[in-house]
């Protein structure tokens, strides 16, 4: 009895952090009396330590034999199970590797609080929290609002007894894309290094071969206007579902594919053998076009020979769409059609299935990653090559690195036969071009990348391609903005406000980002609040508790901050109404939490100008939203079918937008609907991809809903033939994107406007209108140039920029040292190995070769123990401190050897000798020589397999 007294006066001090006795004593009835039950609960209102403190101390005065077995009974029946576990083996460990995880969520507390929504959140943590902690988080949620909701949920992540809740929790940020959190809370995050396959062992292996990179701004739609879908002439009368827009084209086999007349005019270099772009505007059926160029291809290869075609598409969204359709229009030919993209399996053998299909649907990473591992030898495997969106063959883009192995293909000397390149593309771009000359020379470069003949355009079927695809008339309306805005002077004095108590609890405030010069009310000061909340996350001090105390309140302030420049940037282009409304909503879910003092202070200054803000706000109009609805107005009156997209820059500029909408009498019948992106910003708006399906879907088919308000997500592959009056509301891109926005409205008649109370912005739009022009100019300037001085031109582009790469290739970087440096963990800087004991694996991975190295590290099985570049993956690692347990990697089958480390170096913290510390986020920017790895070298730790 005094043994189980002891351990419980040792261990209480685990019990009184994680405990809710409430939730106990429910079980304990035989052995507590009711009264000291009563007063637990009483005391469990003062908060739930203190109720623990008092529940520790009366069991401790009970006598009886059992009860101790009953309180390990309770624990494990209410499911405290991590507890139950850690006292019955009297090992707490495990709970003890999650001090770190509870000491950050505390300092990041008040930009956690701020920017999740806890109902999305809680059906990931069934398993961690007990069903009451659940019910009382949606309780909170629904009586108090999100703030006090997400405060529950993060009190009880801080007495979560489970040590898998932080994973869970950044897996619940991740999938929910709460970035402004998950930025913060996973401080070894970097979303940029994490896309490149150097970044980390983890992330090659898990992506290197289907990774998905998505440069191009442009979905090309064009075979997804009905308008301009050809004439099938097939066997059967059953058609297809699930081919977007060519329903009653694709039946069950193939015959003969009858292009439209500015079609064939498109096809006719490609099917004679020639290298072609092929430049048609949005929505006259390049994908078509191309569908024949490959059947034909196909069926016209010389007896003996036979043909194989790869179609290249930028994005997960347009390869599945493109699949299907060549899915479909081959199936029962004898030809057979494979796809992968990104999100394909891992463990499919891609070299081999690409060698025995006919016809290959690709995102362009794989083919880089194909070639790169060796699975496919050469480009000269296919007689075929269509790249969807071709515009994007420029600098390291993968399709400008397919290019790189062609080119070096066609000027070397192994004699291997190049394929056909077809290239698809709205717009060829113009890059930087300043004039004609720059233009042209532009053109010929794309020409040069892609090995180009002959830029197809349509010039004899021009009158049928206009009866087909309508471009709408462009107009851009200047407006004058408020000559005196008073909401921006005041939110001005209070952000000043804040950023002075800020400096006043930490004075290094403004040294802790390169970011200067902001001004209030602009993305630049976004960015700043980002870097700077990224900055303090990793903030170090001597005493703790006032690093502790400080980042936590630089968060809060610069939490507010964010949300006084998100209202600034809302009344610019909204009703200052709209503006005020988004911050009293914001301060309304601050006081629903636990409006600490800090929060409260800070409250206090915006409540001082609130009297003034309010009067602003009820007479500072906006007189751009005076135009929008003139506009408006005025189609309707005209048309009352009409049929509006309205494009904004910012989710929360739809919100206010829509209310403003339904708030005006003359503007509600429209019923505005809204179409915005799935990844959750600060702001917590976002939609799930059925949503946004169902909002398209429903802006197609219901009357009801006249005007769809959306942001980027919609320029690109929407597909809405009704649809004859776009608005662009301070929404200005690139000569490319204005072609694809613009190409929106395919109605007869239809109308794209531009409305900007910014200079700069219609200056802009204006020069796209212009670079427009440069664009055909240019197009038109190579078409007629003679044929061989045009080869000439691009042989001479394509020995140049082979040369360059060349040169990179031999050109030595930075000196690297020879001084044995030494990695130490990152976050707890504890010792991990030598830069001397590291190898490197196949160019990319990174092992140490120390045998000692395997004590400094943990491992657990992995969850997805795939395999990859001849390693197979079976653990992941961890520093074995178990204050910090950070991830150092994985553990796996290398060749013949057991239990190969590979190191993440954006894990470690890089030390000279001389005591200097260095920090780099991917292995190509280190400073020390490493070896190639050499298995006569491997010790015996790493024992060879059997």
């Amino acid at each position: 009895m005094d043994d189980v007294k002891q351990f419980l006066r040792v261990s209480r001090v685990y019990i009184e952090k994680i405990l809710r006795p409430s939730y106990v004593t429910a079980y304990m009835m035989t052995w507590l009396k009711e009264d000291v039950i009563e007063q637990i609960k009483h005391k469990e209102q003062e908060g739930p330590t203190m109720a623990s403190t008092l529940f520790v101390d009366k069991l401790l005065e009970l006598q009886d034999e059992g009860w101790y077995q009953a309180f390990i009974d309770a624990l494990r029946a209410s499911g405290y199970t991590g507890l139950c576990d850690a006292l019955e083996k009297r090992d707490f460990r495990d709970i003890e590797c999650l001090e770190e995880d509870r000491r950050h969520l505390s300092i990041i507390y008040s930009t956690v609080k701020s920017n999740i929504k806890p109902d999305e959140l809680v059906p990931y943590f069934t398993q961690c929290f007990l069903h009451g902690e659940l019910e009382a988080i949606k309780q909170e949620t629904v009586q108090k609002g999100d703030c006090a909701g997400a405060e529950k949920l993060i009190d009880c992540l801080l007495r979560s007894d489970k040590k898998q809740w932080p994973k869970i929790f950044t897996i619940a940020l991740e999938e929910k894309n709460f970035t402004p959190v998950l930025e913060v809370w996973s401080q070894n995050k970097d979303s940029e290094c994490k896309k490149e396959t150097e970044s980390s062992c983890e992330e090659e292996g898990e992506q290197s071969t289907f990774t998905m990179f998505q440069y191009s701004e442009e979905v090309d739609p064009q075979n997804q206007c009905l308008s301009a879908a050809p004439e099938l002439r097939l066997n059967h009368d059953s058609s297809v579902a699930n081919v977007p827009q060519l329903t009653g084209y694709f039946h069950q086999s193939t015959s003969e594919l009858k292009l439209r007349n500015y079609q064939e005019e498109l096809a006719q270099p490609a099917h004679q053998g020639k290298n072609t772009i092929i430049c048609a505007p949005t929505g006259s059926g390049k994908t078509i076009v191309a569908l024949s160029i490959c059947d034909r291809h196909l069926k016209s290869m010389p007896a003996g020979q036979k043909g194989k075609v790869v179609f290249l598409a930028t994005k997960v969204p347009v390869y599945e769409q493109q699949k299907d359709i060549f899915c479909k229009y081959f199936e029962d030919s004898d030809y057979s059609v494979v796809g992968f993209c990104g999100e394909s399996p891992e463990n499919v053998p891609i070299g081999m299935v690409l060698k025995s299909s006919d016809i290959i649907i690709l995102t362009p990473q794989i083919l880089v990653n194909c070639l790169k591992e060796g699975s496919v030898p050469s480009l000269s495997i296919f007689t075929l090559m269509i790249f969807d969106e071709c515009h994007n063959t420029i600098g390291s883009h993968p399709y400008n690195v397919l290019m790189f192995h062609y080119l070096d293909m066609k000027l070397g000397s192994t004699g291997e036969k190049c394929p056909q390149v077809v290239g698809l593309t709205a717009s060829v771009g113009t890059g930087k071009a300043k004039n004609e000359d720059e233009a042209t020379q532009y053109v010929r470069k794309l020409c040069a990348s892609l090995d180009i003949e002959v830029i197809s355009t349509v010039k004899n079927n021009v009158e049928e391609l206009e009866k087909i695809v309508y471009k709408p008339e462009k107009l851009i309306r200047e407006l004058t903005p408020r000559k005196t805005d008073l909401f921006i002077n005041v939110m001005s004095e209070i952000m000043s406000e804040t950023e002075k108590m800020a400096r006043n609890i930490f004075p290094q405030l403004d040294s802790l980002s390169n970011i200067q010069n902001r001004s209030f009310g602009t993305q630049k000061y976004e960015q700043w609040i980002i870097d700077t909340q990224r900055k303090c996350r990793i903030l170090q001090m001597e005493n703790k508790i006032e690093e502790r105390r400080i980042c936590q309140e630089l968060f809060t302030y610069t939490e507010h901050l964010r949300k006084y420049n998100d209202s600034i940037m809302i009344n610019d282009d909204a009703r200052t109404k709209d503006a005020l409304d988004y911050l009293k909503n914001f301060f309304e879910n601050v006081k629903n939490g636990s409006y600490n003092p800090i929060e409260q202070q800070v409250t206090k200054v915006f409540e001082a100008k609130l009297p003034i803000l309010e009067d602003i706000s009820s007479n500072n109009l906006n007189p751009k939203l005076d135009d929008v609805e003139f506009i408006l107005i005025e189609a309707y009156h005209e048309n009352p079918q009409t049929r509006t997209l309205l494009f904004v820059k910012t989710r929360a500029l739809v919100s206010a937008l829509k209310n403003w909408i339904e708030e005006t009498p003359d503007l509600r019948f429209l019923k505005p609907d809204i179409l915005i992106g799935r990844n959750k910003r600060h702001d917590n708006i976002g939609m799930t991809l059925p949503s946004q399906k169902g909002a398209l879907e429903s802006f197609k088919t219901n009357s009801e809903s006249k005007l769809l308000i959306a942001t980027s997500v919609a320029d690109e592959g929407i597909d809405i033939p009704a649809c004859n009056l776009v608005i662009l509301y301070e929404y200005v891109g690139n000569v490319t994107k204005m072609i694809q926005v613009r190409g929106r409205g395919r109605a007869k008649d239809s109308k794209c406007i531009l409305v900007t109370g910014k200079r700069e912005e219609a200056e802009k739009e204006k020069m796209n209108l212009l670079h427009e022009k440069l664009m055909t100019t240019a197009v038109e300037n190579v078409q007629n140039q003679n044929k061989q001085d045009l080869q000439k031109m691009i042989m001479q582009i394509q020995k140049s920029e082979k040369t360059q790469r060349d040169l990179k290739k031999i050109i030595k970087g930075p000196e690297l040292t020879e001084e044995n440096k030494r990695l130490l963990c990152w976050k707890c800087k504890r010792f991990a190995c030598n830069t001397d004991d590291i190898r490197v694996i196949e160019e990319a991975h990174h092992t140490v070769i120390d045998s000692t190295f395997k004590e400094r590290y943990i491992t657990e099985p992995h969850k997805k123990p795939r395999g990859f570049s001849g390693y197979t993956k079976k653990f992941k690692i961890f520093c074995n401190n178990t204050q910090c347990k950070e991830d150092w990697g994985i553990s796996g089958i290398y060749k013949n050897f057991q239990d190969i480390p590979l190191i993440k170096i954006d894990k470690f913290v890089v030390e000279s000798k001389n005591g200097n510390q260095d920090y780099v986020n991917k292995w190509n920017k280190v400073n020390f020589r490493m070896k190639e790895f050499s298995p006569e070298e491997i010790s015996e730790s790493f024992s060879a397999s059997t």
